[in-house]
């Protein structure tokens, strides 16, 4: 299997499945197709029906959108504890997945990830409010049922889906209960994690439209090195 991927440093999406091939061991490669620069677009249409990434190459079968290649993983490695086992729980880690798909829009559009990044103070808390709320609800509910230190106990596809809003959280060191806190700290010390934050931080490439300090008007764009 071949996943193909977005630069690692700004790429929400395609860290997500990346995490769940990873962590639980599938065998896979990766490639990387730039997001950004001159006639990225062309490449990925000419790679990917939808024209974006991630996208899951097995074999002949091509499966774009994260949730439904975490989906094709779960199916093809049902040994591996992609989702929670109980039936309940399982359905609770696909809702809060579902979720995040969905939602937090105003955590994607005013706090971008950006892993190379350390960006205090230049996401005002107000303009996110609401997401940070519900993230508080969401991850404490369900931290306090399983007791932690993920969202179901062990990390799972729902924690895959959720690591990259706990990476705007620290880069812009957003306001998080302790409970958040603790949370965020173990998705940092995932071994997955750390080898593609390992990854994104010798990246070269520049994304103007994912820097906030391009975003909010503080330097040109092509001006950052």
């Amino acid at each position: 299997m071949k996943l193909l991927i977005g630069n690692r440093n700004y790429s929400t999406w395609s860290l997500r499945p990346w995490l769940v091939l990873r962590h639980f061991d599938i065998p896979f490669e990766d490639e990387v197709l730039q997001i950004g620069g001159e006639g990225y677009k062309q490449v990925l249409a000419s790679r990917s029906p939808t024209g974006k990434v991630p996208l899951l190459i097995d074999g002949d079968l091509m499966v774009p959108e994260t949730i439904a290649i975490i989906e094709y993983l779960a199916d093809g490695f049902p040994e591996k504890p992609i989702w929670p086992t109980d039936i309940a729980q399982r359905a609770l880690a696909r809702a809060a997945a579902a979720e995040m798909h969905a939602g937090f829009s105003s955590l994607r559009s005013h706090a971008p990830m950006n892993l190379r990044a350390s960006h205090p103070g230049k996401v005002n808390p107000d303009s996110v409010a609401a997401d940070l709320k519900r993230l508080e609800a969401l991850w404490g509910g369900l931290l306090a049922r399983s007791g932690g230190p993920f969202l179901f106990g062990a990390f799972t596809a729902a924690d895959a889906m959720y690591a990259p809003v706990a990476t705007r959280l620290r880069t812009y060191e957003l306001p998080a209960s302790d409970t958040a806190s603790a949370y965020i700290e173990a998705i940092y010390s995932l071994p997955a994690f750390q080898d593609w934050l390992a990854m994104a931080l010798k990246e070269p490439w520049i994304v103007d439209e994912d820097e906030i300090d391009v975003i909010q008007g503080r330097v040109a764009r092509g001006s950052l090195a």
